[in-house]
């Protein structure tokens, strides 16, 4: 009966959580910085997942997996000492609202991968997380407050902030980085 009960979850594991590889790898990409280490954190993420996926109680399995990878990446960074800039403090918020009509995913769309590659890879951590889950996986404001375990409001500044770090980079002639 074991068996029958651990077939029977994995099941219901795979239909849930496979479907999101591809995002997971993604986040895990743009917040390990190389693909081997992405590769790692996913492989754990999964692991980790597994073996809470009874207690997932049948939420969002993708926001849940995000969840997942972001925290499990941040672990993996930590324990293996990478300079990386993990979240700044909430002093550092701008808390402006966005009101632009949204010109940087015309600029993303026509800008050349390579400098969207370098703009992102310039951000923060915590404004390239968020952007990636917005911009490159679609999630909403909402979802995204789930992933980052954020206020919506924060969600909000974190993408009014690193959009215009990132159209700063991207624009030519733009003077010094925003914020």
């Amino acid at each position: 009966m074991t068996q029958t009960a651990d077939r029977a979850k994995l099941a219901r594991f795979e239909r849930a959580i496979l479907p999101h590889l591809d995002a997971a790898y993604n986040l895990a990409r743009w917040l390990a910085g190389s693909a081997q280490d992405a590769d790692d954190v996913v492989q754990e993420s999964c692991l980790r997942a597994l073996a809470f996926f009874d207690g997932s109680h049948g939420e969002d399995g993708r926001g849940w997996l995000l969840a997942i990878v972001r925290n499990t990446c941040y672990d993996w960074l930590r324990k293996h000492r990478r300079n990386t800039q993990l979240a700044a403090s909430v002093e550092d918020l701008d808390w402006a609202a966005d009101s632009a009509p949204n010109p940087e995913q015309q600029q993303l769309r026509e800008a050349g991968s390579e400098l969207v590659r370098q703009g992102l890879e310039a951000l923060p951590a915590d404004h390239r997380e968020v952007l990636v889950l917005r911009e490159l996986e679609g999630m909403s404001y909402k979802q995204i407050a789930r992933v980052i375990d954020a206020p919506i409001g924060t969600v909000m500044s974190r993408l009014a902030r690193a959009r215009k770090r990132l159209m700063s980079v991207l624009t030519p002639g733009a003077k010094g980085e925003a914020g």
